[in-house]
């Protein structure tokens, strides 16, 4: 499974994929993450990568040649290297977008390659969704100051239903009933906090009906 991700801040993924299971799974070439640094498809001696809107308004708006540069050449470089026809998308990241949940991040799992693009200052040409973009994903109802972020969500979110990733299968899908542990009861100020008795029954039926209540 490969990620790429296209961004003008590349140094912001430094620690997230250095890290825990991305770090391993990328040892153990499950999964490979290669941040791309917008500016190399730029011309100028400046590396410009924005320009004022067409219309007015306040900010910059990130330029479509760049990106479209981008794209192309990363998926040519995936293509050279695996010799065969790739199964990616062209991810573009923006509050207008498709919700993004978990069932998207099965689909997405399934994928070869997912090239995500980030967007920065007051958004991205518009003809970068409407042409370069497969789907336009958002994370949630509300703005951020850019797409890295989102993108580390959706790497994380979809690694984790890459087969190998995680050792038990059954942990890639957190589960979404109340879990408690050791010890079975804690004192907070004046109050002495307990657990369900059901779950220390060792009735795996009740105990499976109180999960299902509860989830």
């Amino acid at each position: 499974m490969q990620f790429d991700i296209i961004t003008i801040f590349p140094n912001i993924f430094d620690g997230f994929l250095t890290e825990s299971l991305l770090a391993r799974a990328q040892k153990k070439k499950i999964i490979k993450i290669s941040i791309h640094n917008l500016r190399k498809w730029t011309n100028d001696k400046h590396q410009t990568v924005d320009d004022k809107p067409f219309g007015g308004g306040v900010g910059m708006v990130l330029k479509v040649e760049p990106i479209y540069k981008a794209v192309l050449s990363i998926k040519g470089q995936v293509l050279r290297n695996t010799k065969s026809k790739q199964n990616g998308k062209v991810v573009l990241f923006s509050p207008r977008g498709k919700k993004f949940d978990q069932t998207i991040a099965k689909k997405f799992a399934k994928l070869d390659q997912i090239i995500m693009i980030c967007g920065r200052y007051e958004g991205v040409d518009e003809r970068v969704a409407e042409y370069l973009a497969d789907e336009v994903i958002s994370i949630g109802d509300y703005v951020l100051n850019g797409g890295e972020v989102a993108a580390m969500v959706m790497t994380e979110t979809v690694s984790r239903m890459v087969p190998g990733f995680i050792a038990k299968v059954e942990s890639a899908i957190k589960p979404d009933f109340p879990q408690y542990t050791r010890p079975e009861i804690f004192k907070l100020d004046k109050k002495t906090l307990g657990i369900p008795k059901v779950l220390l029954s060792g009735d795996h039926k009740k105990i499976a009906e109180w999960r299902k209540k509860n989830s």
